[in-house]
């Protein structure tokens, strides 16, 4: 019975619930950006590429009957605008970050006059 309430603790402990959320969230958000990146992102991008092969299909994108360059070229945009758009979100976070930190919390007046006090009975 005390391994069923250890378990317990850990699982029910705020960090586990938050991060359970945040993976969630996190998955939802991972098909939203993927079908950004793969159905509006990368077929912009490579629409020249496409055309100068005459493709109509990025998958179709192939050189030496096998090599499937136009899959690997769709990876490597996915992965550099989801890297990116990461970068830009952290960017942003962090600069509210800073606001917060920048914003030092106003000592009362009272404690700056408590202090005073103390400093003077020192001396």
């Amino acid at each position: 019975m005390g391994m069923m309430k250890e378990f317990k603790e850990f699982a029910i402990k705020g960090n586990m619930v938050e991060l359970a959320i945040a993976v969630i969230i996190g998955a939802a958000f991972s098909k939203i950006i993927s079908s950004l990146v793969d159905d509006v992102i990368t077929p912009l991008l490579l629409k020249p590429a496409l055309e100068a092969a005459n493709l109509q299909d990025l998958d179709k994108l192939v050189i030496f009957g096998t090599v499937k360059v136009g899959v690997f070229l769709s990876a490597v945009l996915n992965f550099l605008i989801v890297a990116f758009i990461l970068f830009l979100l952290i960017k942003g976070i962090n600069r509210f970050k800073r606001k917060e930190e920048a914003a030092a919390p106003v000592t009362p007046e009272e404690i700056i006059l408590l202090r005073e006090i103390r400093d003077a009975l020192k001396k």
